[in-house]
């Protein structure tokens, strides 16, 4: 599985699909997953941030991963968000997540409103570490969480067995760090999606996107640029796309993603309270920039 997730540059992080009572809708986790794998998304994070993990319960987001994964059929690897705030349930959870036949790896987020020390996260994270053989990939997202991993415990936590990589959300100066003194099998993923081609020009392994679900060809489309060494051409389309990545997070995420695919007609349901849905004059402000750069 790890050598899966080290060919895939683009990771979706995933919406969960709710019906018009606020319940999952099952039967629409295929719809998002093969429209996602459809325009080049190369492995799906699934119950993560954009996933509204929060709201979700632990029983639902057993089911989700379990739907999720027999509808990728291996497709792609499936990374399972199975972090939270308290160490002890954490490690109950990976267990459980671990034991579900076709996980590449758990996303495990820094603890959240606790604000522990950078001891403490790495105490965390290694016990996490600890609890089962599951790949583990660090989630760091100050601007959600109040606390901040530092590029130091990263590189603490990197040495430990199977902590593969790291979603990092600190910005470029601390990516280039951590890039650098990272060794060459560590994974290290920008989950910003205006750094998503300066990370990977600088040695990152890609990004873990929320616009992908968007535009992801386009993104494909500059990474193969960039691959290719049309350093101007791959400029050319982030300058494009990036009215786009201000479009999706210009409220409180999922909330535009899932006005978008309401619009498209895709049907994924309202954001669970205390997230609310766009309202119409945000909607339109969104779909006028999407329309601009995906044709339908």
């Amino acid at each position: 599985m790890t050598k899966k997730i080290n060919q895939a540059s683009i990771l979706t992080a995933m919406i969960t699909p709710f019906d018009k009572k606020g319940a999952l809708a099952m039967e629409k986790v295929s719809d998002v997953v093969n429209y996602l794998l459809e325009h080049h998304t190369e492995g799906i994070v699934v119950g993560g941030t954009t996933g509204e993990s929060p709201t979700l319960s632990e029983e639902e987001k057993i089911d989700l991963y379990k739907e999720t994964i027999r509808v990728v059929a291996g497709r792609v690897p499936v990374i399972c968000g199975v972090g939270s705030n308290d160490t002890r349930a954490s490690i109950s959870f990976i267990k459980k997540v671990a034991q579900l036949e076709g996980v590449a790896a758990g996303l495990c987020v820094v603890p959240f409103y606790n604000k522990p020390s950078q001891e403490g996260l790495y105490q965390h994270f290694k016990a996490l570490s600890e609890a089962s053989d599951l790949p583990i990939i660090l989630y760091n997202v100050p601007g959600r969480t109040g606390v901040n991993m530092s590029v130091e415990t990263t590189l603490r936590l990197e040495k430990l067995p199977n902590i593969i990589g790291t979603k990092e959300c600190q910005g470029l100066e601390a990516f280039t760090q951590i890039v650098k003194n990272v060794s060459d099998d560590f994974l290290v993923y920008s989950g910003e999606d205006h750094l998503a081609l300066p990370c990977k020009l600088i040695g990152g392994a890609g990004i873990i996107s929320v616009s992908s679900h968007i535009v992801g060809d386009k993104m494909y489309e500059m990474y193969q640029a960039l691959e290719n060494k049309e350093i101007e051409e791959a400029a050319t389309i982030h300058q494009e796309l990036n009215p786009v990545f201000d479009a999706v997070f210009s409220a409180p995420s999922p909330a535009p993603v899932k006005a978008i695919y309401n619009e498209w007609g895709l049907d994924v349901g309202e954001p669970r309270l205390p997230l609310v849905s766009c309202n119409t004059e945000e909607i339109v402000r969104i779909m006028t920039e999407i329309n601009q750069v995906v044709k339908k």
